[in-house]
């Protein structure tokens, strides 16, 4: 868990130690189990992220070992987030304290969602990624960098590059993730098209 403010604006790069889960085809039921799926808001999913898991390992899951506590890059490998769509396997994972995702592949929907929250999930090939994952194993106390512009990760004074896609990177870039931040922006435009719309104002339709 992690006191670090949530992602807001423009996101030009993120720092911090970093946490490594290896293994593919790890899915949102095993990020945020679905007996939590039943919370009113998503601010207690951070203390149960990947709770099956870390019951199993009493301890040693990478979430639970003391030198991770407090990162907020996450190294994984392919196709991570599959399964079903749910929202609360990011919401989790953000409330826990990660703020970028760095793996071979992910999942279309979980990417979407992360994006959505501000969290970029970039791409290296299954080689660098098992290159990446070795140095974040081998200094667990080293700061991470990584930046989107030219897209890079750094650890340790090495450096990697990373690819992410165009469109999500110019959102980040420009703060355009932030739907409710865009739309508060615009308040004196909602007033006004508020104000022009007969429901808004007491209309009652006739008989």
């Amino acid at each position: 868990m992690t006191s670090t403010p949530f992602p807001s604006g423009a996101i030009t790069s993120v720092s911090g130690r970093t946490v490594v889960l290896r293994g593919n085809d790890i899915d949102t039921d095993r990020i945020i189990p679905a007996r939590f799926l039943k919370c009113v808001t998503f601010d207690g999913l951070g203390a149960q992220v990947f709770a099956d898991d870390r019951s199993e390992q009493n301890g040693e899951h990478p979430f639970d070992r003391p030198e991770h506590q407090g990162a907020t890059v996450l190294i994984v490998n392919r196709n991570f987030g599959c399964g079903s769509s749910r929202e609360h396997a990011p919401q989790a994972l953000l409330r826990w304290g990660i703020r970028a995702v760095v793996g071979e592949s992910f999942a279309e929907i979980f990417y979407g969602n992360c994006l959505a929250l501000g969290i970029p999930c970039l791409q290296a090939s299954s080689e660098e990624i098992d290159a990446l994952q070795s140095a974040a194993e081998a200094a667990p106390q080293s700061s991470a960098r990584i930046i989107l512009e030219p897209v890079a990760i750094e650890i340790d004074c090495h450096s990697w590059n990373l690819t992410m896609a165009a469109d999500a990177k110019n959102r980040l870039l420009n703060g355009q993730w932030d739907a409710t931040s865009q739309l508060l922006q615009q308040e004196q435009a909602l007033q006004d098209t508020a104000a022009r719309l007969p429901y808004m104002q007491g209309f009652t339709a006739s008989r």
